[in-house]
């Protein structure tokens, strides 16, 4: 079923999945609300979209100010009047031996990976309820969600909170017609698994590319995942067809983590 003529925004859009599923939903047939801090690297994808036969915007926010998730979603109405599909895309990895962690690290990378999904959730929700209308919440979980990996366990913890708040939306708003589901991608070849890949050298010792490829090897379908591998579940998460889904952290990585 389709999603033309629907909005959706998408954090973290600039580059990696996040780009990957705002073009996949432009030719889905929405709009798009493309946010992020990098301001150049939007507008290269907005223009990608506007080549679609799509209407675009951009914001420039980051999403771990709660104010400025308010305020892209406020911008995403007024400029394309509507707003339909919040993807909480937006997030940051970390590679740390837990002994290492210092407290500015969980500080950085709960306020992006968790309370930016808990403001994207808020606020998506308090839009659509102002406007009595249902709508999707869809947030970037993580098969480090599902299962804590050594060297990744602050940034597993920020996903399995991510799994629980999910749940928690999805039981609160499920009322109000609001479902809010999340995605949980593997080993994707973007700009994210390079810096992994290279923090684990620094720490392990392993030569550079040997930890992408190691895991890589685990993947029951044999390749590495793609954006738009990821994409291609947000789009069913986004339409129609998922309406009577909810709650779910829906693993797509290829068959390396099993629930």
């Amino acid at each position: 079923m389709s999603i033309e003529g629907k909005v959706a925004l998408v954090t973290g859009a600039a580059q990696g999945i996040g780009r990957g599923i705002a073009l996949r939903l432009a030719k889905d047939g929405a709009d798009i609300a493309l946010v992020d801090i990098k301001r150049e690297a939007l507008a290269a994808v907005a223009a990608e979209i506007e080549a679609l036969g799509r209407k675009v915007t951009t914001f420039v926010a980051d999403v771990g100010d709660r104010a400025q998730v308010r305020a892209a979603i406020d911008h995403t109405e007024k400029a394309l009047g509507g707003f339909d599909i919040m993807i909480n895309n937006a997030g940051i990895a970390q590679v740390k031996p837990i002994a290492s962690v210092a407290p500015e690290d969980v500080e950085r990378i709960f306020r992006i990976n968790v309370q930016g999904v808990l403001w994207g959730i808020q606020a998506a929700a308090d839009s659509f309820m102002a406007r009595e209308q249902k709508g999707k919440i869809i947030n970037a979980c993580s098969i480090a969600g599902h299962d804590g990996f050594a060297f990744l366990g602050v940034y597993s913890a920020t996903k399995f909170a991510v799994r629980a708040l999910t749940q928690a939306a999805a039981k609160e708003y499920a009322s109000k017609g609001i479902t809010v589901n999340a995605y949980c991608p593997g080993v994707v070849g973007t700009d994210m698994w390079v810096e992994i890949d290279h923090l684990f050298a620094q720490i392990t010792g392993a030569p550079e590319g040997a930890t992408f490829r190691k895991y890589v090897e685990g993947i029951a379908l044999g390749r590495a995942e793609t954006p738009e591998d990821v994409a291609s579940l947000v789009s069913y998460l986004s339409s129609p067809d998922s309406d009577y889904m909810t709650g779910q952290s829906i693993l797509i990585d290829g068959g390396l983590v099993y629930r």
